[in-house]
């Protein structure tokens, strides 16, 4: 096992009705910066809990936060923090408003010309206002991380950012508030978590028997879960929260810890997002089944591990199970009603180019935390799933 420090200071308030502990843990005397979506919350009910829940502290709103958080659509935010001596954020809503709410929460103390430069050039996040969570849509996992993912229109570019000063101070998890979702919001989200596990799990083999079953017991669950949900007509509690705990855990650091991630999948799949505006999930599945049979040789310990261990794979070849390996993933994903191919997108051969000269003009010559995906693995995955 690789060494490793660990750290995570999130404090989690799960469950029904836990919303009512909100003012209970912020700071006295906030200034509150109330950031959210497209108004969904205000349709089912969980804008006016929030509100209900504020009583007795002095709150600003910032909502229109869309999927796949635009740099642009968060400057407005900046503006209301300057101009109201903003002191905390409140982050209601999924991956994307957490997401854009860190951006927000770095960039008003962010002492450069340009808050760009945090995502776009990895300048340094010396320090952040604190944010606050309450949590609508399971998936990203952002509500106990440091990560976040945002976008810029002008170049239609998409690139991560992580700092621990954007760590949330508490995050609220009410599997209810999922229960007014469309039901692919509620299978992008267990295909999201599913592929954070992947990311982290499925590469290269350093004697971690507790992170790789911590990994299994994450996927195993996801597709348990992920099936049901599909099924069931109307949400099940258990069900939402078994869905809801597991994206957490996914991508809130525990299973990376000496171990080796990769990421070449979210790296290649933010440029089909961006470019595309497909579905973050969506463009995961496209991606993953191509790049585990690119590198079936260089990864085929942990492949056959977890086709085995999670698919009940044990017969055949070598290379017999890690076709089956593959192909059971890919129908999983299939079997929750999304479709893997880019020709299904009406993508073709010019954004793989496109994707691959894009990485060339930002210098790189591989990609993935292991620096083991060359740009002619890209291209090749990705001409692969045409």
């Amino acid at each position: 096992m690789d060494n490793f420090n660990f750290y995570n200071p999130v404090k989690i308030l799960f469950g029904k009705g836990k919303i009512t502990e909100l003012s209970d843990n912020l700071p006295e005397g906030a200034k509150i910066l109330f950031v959210y979506g497209g108004g969904s919350i205000k349709k089912n009910g969980i804008y006016n809990q929030v509100v209900d829940n504020l009583k007795g502290f002095e709150f600003y709103e910032y909502g229109g936060i869309k999927p796949n958080p635009s740099y642009e659509s968060c400057l407005g935010a900046l503006d209301i923090i300057k101009e109201k001596g903003i002191n905390f954020l409140l982050a209601v809503g999924g991956g994307s408003v957490i997401d854009a709410t860190k951006f927000i929460a770095a960039a008003a103390l962010y002492e450069g010309n340009d808050p760009w430069d945090i995502v776009g050039k990895g300048a340094e996040v010396k320090d952040a206002l604190p944010i606050g969570v309450v949590l609508t849509l399971p998936a990203t996992g952002s509500e106990m991380n440091i990560n976040s993912v945002m976008t810029k229109k002008e170049t239609a570019e998409k690139l991560p950012f992580k700092s621990q000063k954007v760590y949330p101070r508490f995050s609220i998890l009410d599997p209810e508030y999922s229960f007014s979702l469309p039901k692919r919001q509620i299978i992008n989200g267990v295909i999201d978590a599913f592929i954070h596990v992947m990311e982290q799990y499925l590469t290269y083999p350093v004697d971690s028997p507790v992170q790789d079953r911590f990994a299994e017991g994450v996927l195993l669950t996801l597709i348990e879960e992920g099936r049901k949900a599909v099924a069931n007509e109307k949400p099940d509690y258990n069900n939402r929260a078994n869905i809801m705990w597991a994206a957490t855990m996914a991508l809130n650091g525990i299973l990376a810890v000496g171990v080796k991630s990769c990421w070449a999948t979210h790296a290649i799949g933010h440029e089909l997002t961006a470019l595309h505006g497909l579905d973050h999930a969506v463009s995961l599945t496209i991606v993953l089944p191509g790049l585990l049979d690119k590198k079936r040789n260089e990864r085929k310990e942990k492949i056959l591990q977890y086709g085995e261990r999670v698919w009940n794979i044990t017969e055949g070849t070598d290379d017999e199970r890690i076709d089956k390996t593959i192909e059971k993933t890919e129908s999983f994903f299939n079997e929750l009603g999304v479709k893997t191919r880019l020709r299904d997108y009406n993508i073709g051969t010019d954004t793989v180019d496109f994707i691959v000269n894009r990485y060339k003009n930002r210098g790189l010559s591989a990609i993935g935390l292991q620096k083991d995906i060359s740009l002619d693995d890209v291209k090749e995955l990705l001409m692969a799933r045409l």
